[in-house]
């Protein structure tokens, strides 16, 4: 799973979805950035996990002492590197790590964010110093399950046991207490045909949805082109393009 990620995520190389016109609608009120900020102080020392090209970190991250962000790929590193020179008064330093390796001393860090990447619970717990936070942010199994049923695959669709729960029961195992855990709904609306389409060829929610390219032109061919259309037929509201979100938010505390 990690090799096939790796590749997937060193072939993308950045994590901006700024050019994709949508719009959300928050049926859950529940903020990754707000809980990190309200667990943390301009002291705080942070730790990133799996954070991209950057952007989100860099963006939306509280003013704390200062943000270890991390990954795996070396290109999203890369990306993440360029994308810091517009945020000169950004406390955060990037660098490349596994998620399932980490590197740092035991009781390092007070608070670890992780936002859409797999976790090593009981590697996080190690890392946290005494009544430090883990903050997590997550992909359920129901998410975009409409267009997955469609498909026939998908980002978790094939699961045993939803993502939130693995997390939930792993965190527990690792000794965190206090572990409040949130079910996330949003609707997002995508404008055209060619933002929800970006968000699929840029994104996991379905295994290995492409397109081809032709000659000098660079002409286009979307594989799956007929599925893609009729789920367009199907969700096209006066709003946009329906995707239905189904995330999920934990907050743990590492207590004595």
């Amino acid at each position: 799973m990690q090799e096939n990620e790796l590749k997937y995520y060193e072939r993308i190389g950045n994590w901006d979805f700024s050019q994709i016109k949508c719009k959300t609608e928050n049926l859950t009120i529940w903020d990754f950035y707000e809980q990190i900020k309200e667990n943390t102080n301009e002291k705080s020392l942070c730790l990133d996990l799996g954070t991209g090209g950057g952007e989100k970190v860099l963006r939306n991250y509280p003013n704390v002492g200062m943000v270890i962000a991390t990954d795996f790929s070396e290109e999203m590193i890369k990306t993440a590197k360029e994308n810091e020179k517009r945020y000169a008064n950004k406390k955060v330093k990037f660098t490349k790590m596994d998620n399932l390796e980490m590197t740092f001393p035991k009781e390092t860090f007070d608070l670890i964010s992780a936002r859409h990447t797999i976790i090593d619970a009981k590697q996080i717990y190690d890392c946290l110093v005494t009544d430090g936070t883990v903050v997590i942010r997550g992909v359920d199994k129901k998410d975009c399950w409409e267009i997955k049923e469609l498909f026939g695959r998908g980002q978790a669709y094939n699961d045993e046991i939803a993502i939130s729960e693995k997390d939930y029961l792993d965190l527990k195992e690792a000794g965190f207490k206090n572990i409040v855990k949130v079910k996330i709904l949003q609707n997002e609306y995508y404008q055209t045909e060619d933002d929800i389409m970006a968000l699929l060829l840029k994104t996991p929610i379905l295994n290995d949805f492409s397109e081809i390219k032709h000659g000098e032109f660079e002409h286009r061919t979307i594989v799956e082109k007929d599925l893609f259309d009729e789920y367009v037929k199907r969700y096209k509201t006066e709003k946009g393009i329906l995707l239905k979100r189904v995330l999920y938010g934990i907050v743990a505390k590492k207590c004595n």
